[in-house]
This record gives structure tokens, C-alpha cells and sequence, in this order.
């Protein structure tokens, strides 16, 4: 089922739960209360997750000429007078589409620190527990009735980050591989043919929903479902539950998904197989699994996922970086980003449809006697487009070596406040954490001339 939740993993944090009170168990009425009118469009966020801190001095912010520099040469791309690096031709096509900002200060050069304030936008706390960005743009845009779940990680990232204070309701469905059907949705072998598989599954849906709903009346006595009740009271019960912040009823919903999507034909849509082959090798082909999961996020924004996180790891290059992103993430990445840009746009989807590249931190300016560069937070890159982000420009400019922000500094609040505006949410909208506090989904601003 979602993510690694079950029963007992369920019970076990509900018994913490009343140290929350009511202003934390309240967080769900705020956010549906607060989710805006644009819930009516399909709105979508995908991540290019590079973990590990890639090397934005040898695809982004080359510094030619410069001992800082490296050994790979800037390309002209489609957006006017913006080079890249040449080891992504593909994605040097799109430029026009996409906006690089040069002057990321996120300050936190550690990879466990760092992956947790890229993906949440706020410096770690050991008190608030914060969302994944797309746990709380799930919240605040994915529809109530999608079939498939509003969050969905290819690779292990953002299962890692977790839904934070917002609950099991926005946790993100794990993909481990990228063109296979996900394991936690496969019924098991012990459960018949086809024949008679969707009846039994049926049977334990319905046996399940006997037991929650009997626990849910301890919760809430007032909302029992009681017996005989129609569907639509059900729903209706279910709703006023949520309302009230019933993490039993979020619960419920979460597995009522996870079921629905094991009995579904929309649980083909995991897989990539039978794409094309000219599609599958414009993004790699079938052994770039980051190409692949570029192609499955595609699929999922058609259908309406709300955010998509896919993991391209192997960054940390400390030693022999040229030659490793040369011969294996340079293309990687090309490929798939590249060719995920251009299907987004060609089937007009990049209108509703926010890209961001980003990492643990970027890398040294200067190079290491091992031929790699080291961690670097002060002053790196980032990539957005999409929405209602104009692409084809730069933002920010480091110093001509690269030890330095020359223009345009900006914070990692900044560039989430931007997404959120891309995405035409406004960052200063609230929620509650977990010890009742309001706060906005976004600590920064838009950056100016990109939204």
C-alpha cells in the first residue's frame, strides 16, 4: 500500500497524536479550507532530484578560461544568449522553456541536511517535522476524487522527506523502478487467477473498511457510519471526519486509494514497455532509468498527479568527476530531462506543468588534487520552467571564478515561493504545524522577472 504504512504503523503514531491537540489535528480543515479555486485545473510539479550535489560549474554556470573552469565547453542554446554545458545538447533545445538561476545561497553543505531543506524549502528542525514540497502542493491542489495518488516519488527521496506535520494523507507513493508495475501495489500470489483476483481483493477491501470504520467510531461516536448507510452518507460522514481533522478518516481515505489502485486499469500507467521504442530512446532508452522515470512522469501529470519527484543519484563526485559525468550522468540527464521538456511542451502541457532541477548543493569551484570538487552551498544553481515561469533567461551571476554571488542572491525560500507562483498558488497562503503555528507554505519571496 502507500508508502510503508500499515495498521499497526498507523496505531502507533495515533497513540502520540494527542500531544497535538486540536490545533494540530486541525491542520486538515485548514488546508482544504485554504486550497484554492485553481484545484478545477491540473496543475503539476515535477522534480529532477540530483542526489549526491551535482557539479553545477560543469552543466549550468561554466566558467571557461577561468583554473576554476574544467574541462567542458559552453553550447549556445534555443534561449538567447544562455550557454550550458556541452554535455546536454537535449536539454539545450528547450532552453527557451526553462530559466537557470545562478545565485542559490542555501547554506547547508551537508547531503542529510541539504536534501531535507531542498526538498522542504526550511532548514532542518528538530521540532517541526516539515512536508515535502509536493506533500504540501498534494494537499493543496490534487483533487479529492483523483484516482492515483497526488504525490508520487520515483526513487526513494521523497518517501525519505515524508509528509511531515500534514500526516499519512499527503505521504508520497513510492515507485522503486521506473517501468515496472510498484511492488506495493501487486496483489500477492496467493490470491488467485485472474478470474476470480478482483473479487477476493473486494472482499478484504470490504472486511477492512468494516474494521476502520468501527475503530473510527471511538474516535468520533457523533460521525458513525452506522450500518445500512448509502454510499453517498458515507462520503458525506467521511468528509465531516476530515473536517474535523479525523486522522482515522485520512487514514481510511489513503488506503481506499491504495485498494482502488490494485484492482484499477490505471495501474498500467506504471509501466513503460509498451511505449514506442523511438519515444523510450528519445529519453535514453529502457536502460537510463532516470530516462524512464522522465517517461512514467509524463504519463502521470496526463493523468493528473500533482507532483512527481524523480531520483537521478551519483553526484558526489570527489575524485574523477569529467570523466564520470562525461560517461554516465551527463547523458543521463540530457536525455531524459531534455526529451520530458519537449513531449511537456509539445503536448501543451508545460502551461499547467512546473519543472525544477535541483540537488543536495553544488560543487567546488575549484578542483581537488582527486580531480573531483567538493561540497559547495554558497552560491549555486538551480533550473525552473513551465507555468507561469518565463523561461529562456538567467537569473542571478556569480563572480568570474565562481567563489562568489556577484548579482541577484536568492534563498531556497525564494525559489520555492517562485514554484508556488509558477504554479499560481500564493506562497504567503498558511497552514498549521504540528504545535499549531501558522505558517506559510513558502518562506521567501518570487523572484522578479521570472513570474
Amino acid at each position: 500500500m502507500f508508502g510503508a504504512m500499515n495498521r499497526r504503523h498507523f496505531l502507533k503514531h495515533l497513540a502520540g497524536m494527542s500531544a497535538l491537540a486540536l490545533p494540530g489535528l486541525s491542520f486538515l480543515q485548514g488546508l482544504r479550507a485554504a486550497a484554492p479555486t485553481l484545484k478545477k485545473e491540473s496543475k503539476s510539479l515535477i522534480i529532477f532530484w540530483m542526489g549526491g550535489g551535482p557539479s553545477h560549474l560543469d552543466l549550468w554556470d561554466l566558467k571557461p578560461g577561468e583554473p576554476t573552469g574544467g574541462e567542458f565547453k559552453p553550447i549556445r542554446t534555443s534561449a538567447d544568449g544562455v550557454q550550458i554545458s556541452e554535455l546536454l545538447p537535449t536539454i539545450a533545445k528547450e532552453m527557451k522553456n526553462l530559466a537557470i538561476v545562478r545565485s542559490l545561497n542555501s547554506n547547508e553543505a551537508d547531503h542529510n541536511r541539504g536534501t531535507i531543506k531542498m526538498n522542504t524549502g526550511r532548514t532542518p528542525s528538530p521540532v517541526v517535522q516539515y512536508p515535502h514540497v509536493g506533500s504540501v502542493l498534494s494537499s493543496q491542489l490534487t483533487p479529492k476524487d483523483l484516482p492515483l495518488p497526488g504525490f508520487i516519488g520515483i526513487g526513494g527521496t521523497a518517501q525519505r522527506i515524508g509528509p511531515g506535520f500534514l500526516g499519512s494523507l499527503f505521504a508520497p507513493f513510492t515507485v522503486q523502478n521506473a517501468g515496472q508495475p510498484p511492488a506495493n501495489i501487486k496483489p500477492p500470489d496467493s490470491l488467485g487467477q485472474r478470474v476470480e483476483l478482483d473479487e477476493r481483493l473486494r472482499r478484504r477491501q470490504r472486511l477492512f473498511y468494516t474494521v476502520e470504520e468501527s475503530f473510527n467510531y471511538h474516535l468520533f461516536p457523533d460521525l458513525d457510519p452506522g450500518l445500512g448507510q448509502s454510499d453517498e452518507q458515507r462520503q458525506k460522514l467521511e468528509q465531516e471526519r476530515l473536517a474535523v481533522g479525523d486522522a482515522g478518516a485520512s487514514h481510511q481515505l489513503m488506503y481506499k486509494k491504495a485498494f482502488d489502485l490494485t484492482v484499477s486499469p490505471l495501474k498500467t500507467i506504471f509501466e513503460v514497455r509498451n511505449e514506442p521504442a523511438k519515444v523510450k530512446e528519445a529519453y535514453g532508452g529502457e536502460r537510463n532509468g532516470f530516462g524512464m522515470g522522465c517517461l512514467l512522469a509524463r504519463k502521470l501529470v496526463e493523468k493528473g498527479v500533482t507532483c512527481v519527484e524523480i531520483d537521478l543519484g551519483g553526484w558526489d563526485n570527489h575524485g574523477n568527476i569529467f570523466n564520470t559525468l562525461r560517461n554516465g550522468n551527463g547523458p543521463r540527464l540530457d536525455k531524459g530531462m531534455g526529451s520530458l521538456v519537449r513531449e511537456l511542451d509539445e503536448r501543451g502541457l508545460l502551461k499547467n506543468t512546473v519543472v525544477l532541477w535541483m540537488g543536495d548543493f553544488g560543487r567546488t569551484p575549484r578542483i581537488n588534487q582527486g580531480g573531483g570538487r567538493d561540497h559547495w552551498a554558497r552560491g549555486w544553481s538551480v533550473v525552473i520552467g513551465g507555468g507561469a515561469i518565463k523561461g529562456g533567461q538567467v537569473y542571478g551571476a556569480t563572480s568570474k571564478d565562481g567563489l562568489d554571488i556577484k548579482e541577484g542572491q536568492c534563498s531556497v525560500g525564494d525559489v520555492f515561493a517562485t514554484v508556488f507562483k509558477g504554479l499560481g498558488l500564493d506562497p504567503a497562503t498558511q497552514v498549521r504545524d504540528n504545535l499549531g503555528r501558522p505558517i506559510n507554505i513558502a518562506d521567501g519571496k518570487p523572484l522578479k522577472g521570472l513570474v
